[in-house]
């Protein structure tokens, strides 16, 4: 079955054919190490490693590359604050090593390198070199800029027109520069002062003297520009021609649009043939940032709600829709996954119970099996709706609980398959985490809680509290326990 994909570059959904049809390159841009990872980061980390899960699941060998930007004016902004270190190289160890301990909290699948800039510059220059060489960059004052001009696609995937581009870079770089668009792929001498103290935390003294790690070049001494940094470890790791390259919405410009830019002038070729575009997670109308403080740190949402809420949140919208954070949507994906881990582990316990025999088949339950692997299939063809992936799921556990609730004689086989359809989809693909040591005690307490609830509720019931019961039935609804009051008391399904 076709794979489809929404291209930034193109402005469509359009069918997904990597050069290999047996091998996929994918290449995400990754994090500036220089502050904590917040939960907008976790969004493009978390639906990337999705979609090279679901492709390694659909059969294709996934290589897949996300890089470490550890040489930037924001790193330098913090040296200095507590126990970060007096150099760029010691912030950036401290930061880099905080992302990879939250990557490994949100069981992210690891990438096959995590390459970073520091240890790519000779690429970079041998790759500056090539622009130079060929016309499309220029050396000015110990700088070297890309002149846009030249290359006549510049625009396409952002769809603006280069002379109604406003400025890029800081002021200081302008009378340099032979349009104002130019961008800078290496820059003379370390960070300055101005540079640094516009990033630099106001509680923090401002920085005096050029600071930063410094290369030896053709040029002078100097330091890479941002854009440059991942054409070239995504040609030294992966290819000049990519198939896929995944970045968050406000990477389109400049960044994205500069990679295609100086990369397609180098080589000739088409840098990547499908771009994908995870949209921002919003709080408060307003996109996560750490610029604005508006921000939830990885580290501490995985210690407060656990690994595999955070994940279900941050899949529960497709990637190509804004999502937002409030308590409403993480009340929400804390009962998606309970339910789901619910009924996993009902569906475990009930398979190695003496009520679970061979012949025995319930249909409906083969069937929901059936009827959730085929349309999780189809929601992650259709350009990996993780949202629509979910309800597929939820939708078996609905139908393991009505089995397990339904009889005294469990369809081993038709329990089995659902336990391997929430392990396979939801774990492989979705990369949560059933088996997280709770077992047959959480099934236990879960039960028992269940139970005091619906005691509490026919006590309010009785009371005539009728408008506190339904709000308990409600509640016990929401997460997939179903009561339904007769004349001979509450039928439950759970």
């Amino acid at each position: 079955m076709t794979q489809y994909v929404s291209n930034t570059r193109s402005g469509e959904q359009e069918a997904f054919e990597p050069d290999d049809p047996e091998n996929v390159l994918v290449y995400t841009c990754g994090l500036t190490v220089s502050d904590d990872a917040h939960l907008g980061h976790a969004r493009l980390w978390v639906q990337s490693d999705v979609m090279t899960r679901w492709l390694s699941h659909a059969g294709y060998g996934v290589r897949h590359v996300q890089n470490v930007t550890d040489v930037n004016e924001k790193i330098v902004a913090r040296v200095g604050a507590d126990g970060l270190g007096d150099t760029e190289a010691a912030v950036a160890a401290h930061y880099t090593q905080s992302v990879i301990d939250d990557m490994r909290a949100l069981n992210l699948a690891r990438a096959d390198v995590y390459p970073r800039v520091s240890e790519h510059v000779p690429e970079i220059i041998d790759l500056i070199g090539d622009l130079v060489d060929a016309g499309y960059a220029y050396e000015a004052g110990g700088s070297v800029y890309f002149d846009v001009r030249r290359f006549e696609e510049y625009g396409a995937l952002s769809g603006q027109q280069v002379d109604e581009l406003d400025p890029q870079g800081p002021d200081a770089e302008q009378a340099e520069k032979r349009h104002p668009a130019d961008f800078a792929l290496w820059k003379a001498g370390g960070v300055s002062p101005d540079d640094a103290n516009t990033h630099r935390d106001d509680e923090l003294p401002p920085l005096d003297g050029e600071r930063g790690q410094t290369w030896a070049s053709p040029w002078g001494e100097g330091r890479p520009g941002w854009h440059i940094e991942c054409s070239a470890m995504a040609m030294t790791h992966l290819d000049d021609h990519i198939d896929i390259h995944v970045g968050g919405q406000d990477l389109v410009f400049p960044h994205h649009e500069n990679e295609i830019a100086q990369s397609e002038a180098a080589s000739g070729e088409r840098f990547a043939d499908h771009w994908l575009h995870v949209r921002l997670l919003e709080t408060d109308g307003e996109k996560m940032s750490s610029s604005l403080g508006n921000f939830f740190t990885v580290s501490n949402a995985v210690a407060e709600r656990g690994p595999n809420v955070v994940r279900m949140l941050l899949v529960s919208t497709s990637y190509t829709q804004r999502q937002t954070y409030s308590e409403a949507t993480v009340s929400e994906a804390t009962q998606r996954w309970e339910r789901l881990q619910r009924a996993y582990e009902r569906a475990a316990d009930a398979i190695d119970s003496v009520a679970a025999h061979a012949k025995p088949a319930d249909d409906a339950l083969r069937t929901a099996v059936a009827d959730a692997r085929g349309e999780f299939a189809a929601a992650m063809r259709a350009d990996f709706n993780t949202r629509a992936a979910v309800s597929a799921l939820l939708e078996l556990a609905s139908a393991v609980n009505r089995h397990v609730d339904g009889t005294d004689t469990y369809d081993y086989q038709g329990l089995h398959d659902a336990v391997d359809a929430f392990e396979t989809l939801g774990g492989d693909v979705l990369g949560l985490q059933f088996d997280d040591g709770a077992g047959e005690d959480a099934v236990s307490l879960a039960d028992d809680v269940i139970d005091l609830v619906l005691d509490v509720r026919e006590q309010e019931r009785t009371a005539g509290n009728y408008e506190r019961a339904d709000d308990l039935r409600d509640r016990l609804e929401a997460l997939g326990v179903s009561v339904e009051d007769t004349d001979d008391g509450a039928t439950v399904r759970r």
